[in-house]
């Protein structure tokens, strides 16, 4: 005849067994649990009696450091002011605030997710995984990108050109622009290198602003001439390696959850856009706290670089703050374009291409490279050639070529 024994009759029964000579072993392998479990059983029984053998609740009856009900108010309070503001931030400014005791990062988080203001979400990467760097100083490093699907009030869409100082997370640069191409793209980069000053180094992508690595064209592209008038070593980033310019790409989430989710189709102009993202961006720096900086804002890093130099166009003389976004370039002398799209300077040939067969172009030398520039655009650059004891042409005085014919209006 089967009886089936209760919970604790079980128990009771193991305890026995054990104490009229039975191993520990056998017994936890008879009742299917392990060693530790009959050695907890006897030892309550040993201190309760049969009243230690039965299941107790293990939810403590207290909680020192549970979140009191007021804090749990303030932290829903502060992420429904500020949607994009998460744990850490929060935690942050209650400690601004002089909250006391401070909760936890885990313990705001589950406050939000109990009030259904974020959806807990499974953390796809460990950290452990990426291999984080750092530059040791700032002004050391720019990081520089493109973001675009940001619109105006009419649905116009436009970008924006950003720089992050990789020492500080300063952003040294958020330009709106129109279009991304080289104009526009180095037009603020002048800017940012006006306001403070030339980096060591500027990391960027391979876009066809940046570089002509992938391209067709025969040079260097413009903003390539402008990081080398300034004494700036431009590297580029493995194709098809997002993570390298992670920095940047971390600016990029926070701007479109902080700054483009509330800003996106709501301005006519952008004069009107830039403003409202210089005031954004001033916030960022100043005010707003970051994680990989102790939860301190990136001014307070990027102050302690070094004063900013005056821009220097690679001639020797600075820039006007107040000039035009052009770069000043020493006299030249003209050539002609022969059918096999190639110049002669100082019994060297050099190539501009066949489509500007037959046309007049502008011969620049300095700094050891040949610059040729087709109607005030440069088309073409290579390294300057010459024959052993000759001086470089820009040391020379130009000589002039054939005059070249004027056009009519």
């Amino acid at each position: 005849m089967l009886v089936e024994l209760g919970l604790v009759e079980q128990r009771y029964k193991a305890v026995c067994e054990v104490l009229d000579g039975a191993t520990v072993t056998d017994v936890a392998k008879r009742n299917g649990v392990a060693r530790q479990t009959v050695h907890t059983w006897l030892r309550r029984y040993a201190n309760q009696g049969l009243a230690g053998l039965v299941d107790k609740n293990s939810t403590p009856e207290t909680c020192p450091h549970q979140m009191s009900p007021v804090v749990e108010a303030r932290v829903v309070e502060m992420r429904r002011a500020h949607p994009g503001w998460g744990p850490r931030t929060i935690r942050t400014n209650l400690d601004r605030e002089g909250v006391s005791p401070l909760p936890g990062r885990s313990s705001i988080y589950r406050a939000l997710v109990r009030h259904r203001l974020i959806e807990p979400t499974k953390r796809k990467r460990r950290r452990e995984d990426y291999k984080r760097w750092e530059r040791s100083r700032a002004m050391e490093l720019w990081q520089m990108d493109i973001v675009g699907r940001f619109y105006l009030a009419d649905g116009t869409e436009v970008k924006v050109v950003t720089g992050i100082d990789d020492h500080s997370r300063y952003c040294v640069c958020a330009r709106i622009v129109a279009r991304a191409t080289a104009r526009p793209v180095c037009d603020a980069l002048l800017f940012a290198l006006r306001t403070h000053g030339a980096p060591d180094q500027i990391l960027s992508d391979n876009g066809k602003v940046f570089t002509a690595r992938f391209g067709r064209g025969p040079g260097p592209v413009l903003f390539d001439r402008i990081c080398h008038n300034n004494g700036i070593r431009h590297l580029l980033t493995a194709p098809f390696s997002p993570t390298t310019t992670g920095k940047v790409e971390r600016f990029h989430k926070t701007l479109r959850e902080n700054f483009f989710a509330h800003h996106d189709r709501c301005h006519a102009t952008i004069d009107e856009a830039q403003r409202a993202l210089d005031i954004w961006v001033e916030e960022y720096n100043t005010m707003r706290p970051h994680q990989s900086l102790g939860d301190r804002p990136p001014a307070e890093r990027f102050a302690l670089a070094r004063p900013a130099t005056p821009l220097d166009d690679g001639s020797g003389e600075a820039i006007e703050d107040d000039g035009p976004l052009t770069l000043a370039r020493p006299p030249g002398v003209n050539r002609w374009v022969d059918q096999r799209g190639s110049i002669t300077l100082g019994r060297f040939r050099y190539r501009v291409g066949p489509t500007f067969a037959g046309e007049p172009v502008e011969v620049v030398v300095r700094g050891g490279l040949v610059e040729i520039l087709h109607q005030g655009v440069l088309v073409a650059t290579h390294a300057e050639r010459r024959r052993e004891g000759t001086t470089s042409a820009s040391t020379r005085a130009p000589r002039a070529g054939r005059p070249v014919p004027r056009v009519r209006a």
